[in-house]
């Protein structure tokens, strides 16, 4: 049987926020135990918030509710981003990971701020 996909499931920003999930997943399980309600959780809230709000925004039928779910799901970027700034600064993570985060961050931000004009421009019209 042939599986349904939804219309988040399309969107190139929201696999590429799932994956920068699964990437700050994996990086804070080397953070010390005592950041499991701190930074760890912070980090891990903030970007499965991005794909989520991705996905609750691809749900709503009118383009100004689909625009508000976006720009939290960018705001929610722009807090990981904070979140793995300090993460780099207090040596939790490493330059390298660092960089990487850095980078799909940028990308999912410009690809959802994007999605964000276009859905409110398509209202406009």
């Amino acid at each position: 049987m042939k599986q349904f996909i939804y219309s988040f499931e399309k969107l190139e920003v929201w696999k590429h926020s799932k994956n920068l999930t699964k990437t700050i997943y994996s990086m804070t399980q080397s953070f010390p135990k005592t950041e499991i309600n701190g930074l760890t959780n912070q980090m891990r809230r903030a970007s499965i918030s991005i794909s989520s709000n991705l996905a609750e925004g691809c749900g709503r039928k009118i383009g100004k509710d689909q625009a508000r779910f976006y720009q939290i799901a960018l705001s929610s970027s722009f807090e990981l981003l904070n979140q793995t700034i300090i993460a780099l600064e207090i040596n939790y993570i490493n330059e390298e990971e660092y960089q990487q985060c850095r980078k799909l961050i940028e990308i999912i931000s410009f690809q959802i701020n994007s999605l964000h004009k276009y859905t409110l421009k398509s209202e406009m019209s």
